[in-house]
Formats: C-alpha cells, structure tokens, sequence
C-alpha cells in the first residue's frame, strides 16, 4: 500500500497564507497588511519588516535557506534568482539569518538579458521585481533544497512591464473601474467596491516515453512534430477519451496531486483527453491572478515530475499532426466584492 495522507490536512502547507499569517503576524500588522491587499492603503516598511522576518523563520522551520522574487519575463515561463538567508559573517565567523522588509517588497535583477539575451548594456538595463502582495508566498523543494517563492511584478526603472504579470494586475485595475460602472448602472443600491475576475485554468498535456521522446529531434528542439509518418493508430474510435488511467500517469498523476496541494494548488479533475497519451488537469476557480500564479506551478511541475516516472510531458498547444491538440480554457466569471456573480443570468437571462 502507497503511504496515506489527509488531503485536508496538507493542503496550502507550503504557502505563507492568511492561516499561518493570523497565526504568526501581530493583529495590527495583520490587519494593515489586509487593507494593503485589498488596495485601502499602502504597506509601511516598518510593517514588512515584521512581515519579512515572520516569513523567514517560517520557511526555515520547513528547511528553507534560500528565498527569490518569483517573477514571469517574456519567455512563456517563470525565473528566479535565488537569495541565501545568512549575513555577513561577525567578528566570531558565525553568521545571522536576515530577511528584510526592503528585501521582501523590491529586488532588483539584471533586466538586460530579457527577454531573449544581452540586448542593452546592463548598467543601462536596470529591471526591478515588486512583491505582489496579493499573491501568497510558497516553498519550492527541488534539487537546489527548499527556496522560499516571492511572487513578483518585473518591469523597468521607468515603470514599463517586462513581464506577464505587470498587464494583468494593471487590467484588473482597469476592468474593475469599469465594470462598476455598469454595475452602479444597473443597481444604484449596491454596497460593491470592485469587481474581480475569477478563472479556473484547465490544462491539457501530452505524455509519451521519455526514450521515444529522445529519439525526436523535431519533439526535442520544437515540442512538436516536424516530420514522419502519421501513426497507424490515431483517434478514430476515442476509445481514449476518459478512459481508464493507466498505472504509470496514474503514478505520475498523484505526484503531481500532492505536490499541488501542498502548494494550495486546488487540483481538482483528472482524466484521459480525447488524443492518444493526453490527459489533463482542472483546478478549482479562483482570482484571476492567483489562478496564472498556479496554472505556472502546474505547467512547471507536470514537466519536472514527468522525468521521476521515465516520461516527458508536452505543453506544446498542437505537438502531433492529425489529433487533438493541447488547450488551455479558461473558464472564467466576474464577481463584485459583496459576493455578486455578473456572468449569473438571473431569473430572466
């Protein structure tokens, strides 16, 4: 028998969330950094510090000795520079473990080499990474340890976006001032503030032998298919589709369950796609950019984890000629701040 677990119980136990934040933060500093995510006013640095280090010792509890500004550039996945925690050594040669409010809110990577390599001269190309408070904080453990994953904005020293995040928090913005004026249109009475998008990102990918993988240069430099014949099985009967999970995506399928619930990823939904060697992951729905947050964890942990089971996982939208391809829908809503659903049709749609 494999080892048992509460998913209950493990779930989001790798994330700095509002739990672990009541449990570990002063309720003043609790408190104004709530009205700070909810955008009421602006966080003090004397409060991120308190925040900083509250954060620190909780991911050193859990092994971590390093923390990064987790940001998403222009090249379709997420980077990281990582950070130790200890100082300079003191006179006696022992060193202290520091995390700063300063370090917590602004970091300040290389911007030169996004997003495809030394465009600009580096001392001319400075880019800063911003805390998004709105994103909770997590642990990744792979290979380099534990590293404590500060989700960031990336953009330059005159404020243009240098990533995937800084347009999305910025049409957020936009989307809620103008959805409440329709809002405010249609309901003169209401108590709504803002209107957040919502999504539930399902994802489709391919799974096929990591030995076979190898022997396709087309699947290794493009993750898709270039030349060849087609195969002499394909989807005519979608005998696939839903179909019973075989034991080894099964295996690579729970893995990846437990490392997203750990994470407060809510995988959800598992199952056979129509193609051949497809499958996919459906989370729960939740604010749009949480939900980018952990669709970028999903889409890094199906490929990393493929290799512990002898695979390799395939995000390419269209990899095989001929069969389904790989979406990503997004199933999204609209939702004011007093629990209004704006795509909800009503009792007249």
């Amino acid at each position: 028998m494999s080892e048992k677990f509460n998913v209950a119980d493990i779930f989001g136990e790798n994330v700095f969330n509002d739990t672990v934040m009541k449990e570990r933060l002063p309720k003043n500093v609790y408190k104004n950094l709530k009205l700070a995510m909810t955008g009421v006013q602006e966080l003090s640095l004397t409060d991120a510090d308190v925040i900083a280090n509250a954060m620190k010792d909780w991911a050193i509890e859990k092994g971590a000795t390093h923390y990064t500004h987790w940001f998403q550039p222009l090249t379709g996945t997420t980077a990281e520079k990582h950070d130790s925690f200890i100082s300079a050594p003191k006179e006696n040669g022992k060193v202290l473990m520091e995390f700063s409010g300063k370090e917590l809110i602004k970091g300040e990577p290389d911007a030169s080499s996004f997003p495809s390599g030394g465009l600009r001269a580096t001392f001319e190309a400075r880019g800063y990474t911003v805390w998004d408070i709105t994103s909770p904080a997590f642990l990744k453990e792979d290979a380099t340890g534990v590293i404590l994953c500060i989700p960031t904005a990336f953009c330059s020293f005159k404020g243009e976006a240098l990533d995937k995040k800084t347009p999305l928090l910025r049409s957020m913005e936009v989307l809620s001032t103008q959805a409440m004026r329709i809002v405010r249109l249609f309901n003169k009475n209401t108590t709504a503030t803002k209107v957040t998008p919502s999504v539930g990102a399902e994802q489709e990918y391919f799974l096929i032998d990591r030995a076979k993988y190898l022997q396709r240069k087309d699947l290794i430099y493009a993750n898709r298919t270039l030349f060849g014949a087609m195969p002499p099985k394909g989807q005519e009967m979608d005998d696939h589709y839903f179909g019973s999970i075989r034991p080894r995506v099964g295996a690579f399928m729970k893995e990846v369950n437990e490392e997203m619930w750990r994470l407060g990823v809510c995988a959800k939904t598992q199952h056979n796609e129509a193609a051949p060697a497809q499958h996919e992951l459906a989370p729960v729905y939740t604010q749009v950019n949480v939900a980018v947050d952990h669709n970028q964890m999903v889409m890094e942990a199906l490929k990393r984890i493929a290799g512990h089971h002898g695979l390799t996982c395939l995000l390419h939208e269209k990899p095989f000629a001929g069969i389904n391809g790989s979406g990503k829908h997004n199933n999204w809503s609209l939702t004011t701040d007093d629990g209004i659903n704006l795509m909800n049709p009503g009792e007249t749609p």
